[in-house]
């Protein structure tokens, strides 16, 4: 398995299991199941309701607990120091672990600086190994990233072959943030994974579209997290380190880039917004109070 060193020393795998939408009664099965096939960066959330799932699966590998990078993301509902301060040990006894490889903030909503702070507190007392952001647009990655006194590692943000953020990777880059692709296979919209495009280039190599969705993203320096529940495609994903792609197959990758192509969940869309902070958190999460 390849890594890549964060910006503080931290070695992260560059090809990871993420748990998005995976059902609690079938985490540890799946987790379980990935370490078996070879991952070792495990990505979970608050959000997603299954880190004891993840937990469960890793005290039962067998793995070394230092040999698995276990990713989670504190949510919108914990969005400010005090409940932000909670929710990390609660996320740490779900999983059952002393520390976190990776903790990120899930979205640039609430009080999120306030919560920023509290995953800088828990850094420094050694709960995270590194701390970062998702779904941060370059102009609030950049605020969190000048104004906070510890620089975010990662940014976990909608990375595919029809939305591949080359403007955003930059700007990563400059700041020294790690980026991280969620639902690198778009999640199977646009036909992606019967793409001619995709299918012609790992047709040279005999590889699957998927397969060349995974080898292509992380040849941009992009770390990536898919989802499966079979054990089977877990692998095929996983077998992506016995070739490479060549100018020509990475100017063809690039070429299916398309800025009209519609955002998964759009954070710029009032509506979308509106939905997800009043009826989703306040309403149901918050029963109603502020965060603020």
């Amino acid at each position: 398995m390849l890594h890549r060193p964060l910006n503080n020393g931290v070695e992260m795998p560059v090809l990871g299991y993420g748990v998005f939408q995976t059902p609690p009664e079938e985490t540890e099965r799946c987790v379980r199941e990935a370490l078996e096939v070879g991952y070792r960066l495990i990505d979970t959330a608050q959000a997603y309701g299954n880190e004891e799932g993840v937990g469960a699966a890793v005290r039962a590998s067998g793995v070394p607990r230092e040999e698995v990078f276990i990713t989670s993301k504190i949510w919108v509902a914990n969005m400010n120091y005090e409940r932000a301060t909670a929710s990390i040990e609660e996320s740490l006894r779900k999983l059952d672990t002393d520390y976190i490889d990776l903790m990120l903030l899930h979205q640039a909503m609430g009080d999120y600086p306030g919560a920023y702070r509290a995953m800088e507190d828990a850094y420094r007392a050694g709960k995270l190994r590194a701390i970062g952001v998702s779904n941060f647009y370059p102009e609030r990655l950049i605020d969190v990233a000048l104004l906070a006194e510890v620089v975010p590692a990662v940014n976990q943000i909608e990375t595919h072959p029809f939305r591949q953020q080359d403007a955003a990777h930059e700007v990563m880059a400059s700041l020294g943030v790690t980026h991280e692709a969620w639902a690198p296979f778009a999640e199977g919209r646009n036909g992606i994974f019967t793409n001619p495009v995709l299918a012609a280039i790992g047709e040279k190599y005999g590889k699957k579209p998927g397969q060349v969705i995974l080898r292509a993203l992380m040849h941009k320096d992009v770390i990536v997290i898919p989802k499966s529940v079979r054990r089977a495609r877990m692998e095929e994903n996983f077998d992506v380190f016995d070739f490479s792609l060549d100018e020509e197959d990475m100017a063809a990758f690039a070429a299916l880039d398309d800025g009209s192509f519609p955002r998964i969940f759009d954070h710029y869309d009032p509506k979308t917004v509106a939905w997800l902070l009043g009826d989703y958190v306040k309403k149901n999460q918050l029963g109603g109070g502020t965060l603020y």
